[in-house]
């Protein structure tokens, strides 16, 4: 090989380092995945708890965990949000960075679940939570953004419940989605993935 070939090679697998070592590193996570590139959160229209318009926008300023499900949700939703309001205790006494972390249910039952009911919902479980309902449109806007599967299954006697994922999304403070986790789930594993995640959901100013 000639020396100006020799050369080349040298020069391209330099522009190759260079641009791998540029792009930040994806953190290995223990029980979800973490995406390569933060994933702008999907545009929507919809109301907090106390009726005031909310749109991405609302989630950022601090890490938030955001999970899908409704307020007459028998097991998954209850169970899976008690554990979201205290694995945010626990990483915010473990990691100053993370003291801000909230945790943001939007419903996939708008019909039942108005604001105030969302509001006394979410409120039973502590911590920083917040709810997010609207009309059903956006909230089919919302769930086919962030890739959540759900439907409306009739029950005897006229009633009905919701199919849906059970996946807990994971947002940095400028509300873009870094990480999955999908059950199940673990409070001690998902504190510990936060951790880890902590440099890139908060970063410095």
């Amino acid at each position: 090989m000639s020396l100006a070939a020799i050369g080349l090679v040298a020069a391209l697998a330099g522009v190759y380092v260079a641009r791998t070592v540029s792009q930040p590193a994806v953190a290995s996570l223990e029980s979800g995945t973490s995406y390569p590139a933060p994933r702008p959160v999907p545009p929507f229209n919809l109301l907090d708890t106390h009726g005031a318009a909310a749109s991405p926008a609302t989630l950022r300023g601090h890490p938030t965990l955001v999970f899908f499900g409704f307020t007459h949700c028998p097991d998954v939703c209850p169970t899976t949000l008690a554990m979201l309001a205290s694995v945010q205790k626990q990483v915010a006494l473990a990691d100053k960075n993370l003291a801000g972390l909230r945790v943001a249910l939007i419903t996939v039952d708008p019909e039942r679940d108005t604001p105030e009911q969302l509001g006394k919902y979410v409120g039973s479980f502590g911590g920083d939570l917040i709810g997010l309902t609207g009309k059903a449109p956006e909230i089919v806007k919302a769930t086919q953004g962030f890739g959540v599967a759900a439907a409306r299954v009739e029950l005897a006697g006229g009633d009905y419940t919701m199919d849906h994922s059970a996946a807990v999304f994971t947002l940095d403070s400028e509300a873009r989605i870094v990480a999955v986790f999908t059950p199940p789930l673990s409070a001690a594993a998902l504190t510990r993935d936060l951790s880890r995640l902590s440099p890139i959901l908060n970063p410095a100013p």
